[in-house]
C-alpha cells in the first residue's frame, strides 16, 4: 500500500530526501508522496524511511492505493530496472 502524508505536515523537510524511490515532493501546501513510486521502501529498506523521520507521525497507509508487499516488490523492479 502506498503512504500518505496527512494535513498534519509541517514541512519540515526531512522526510523527502529519504525516499529512495523520490515519490516525495513538495506540494501546493505540504508534502506529498507519489503513489505511483512509493513501495513503502520495500526492496531498500526494511521499514519506510520517511516514517521513520517524520516528526509528527502524519504518514500513514493510503487507503486508496491498496497494495501487497509482492505487489510493491513488483514496482520497486519496475522502478529501479536499467
Amino acid at each position: 500500500m502506498a503512504l500518505i502524508i496527512t494535513d498534519e505536515c509541517i514541512n519540515c523537510d526531512v522526510c523527502e530526501p529519504e525516499c529512495p524511490n523520490n515519490a516525495i515532493s513538495q506540494g501546493d501546501e505540504i508534502y506529498i508522496i507519489d503513489p505511483g513510486k512509493c513501495t513503502e521502501c520495500v526492496g531498500h529498506f526494511d521499514t519506510p524511511q520517511c516514517r521513520e523521520v517524520c516528526p509528527v507521525d502524519c504518514i500513514p497507509d493510503d487507503p486508496n492505493h491498496p497494495e501487497t508487499k509482492d505487489q510493491l516488490m513488483v514496482k520497486f523492479l519496475a522502478l529501479t530496472a536499467k
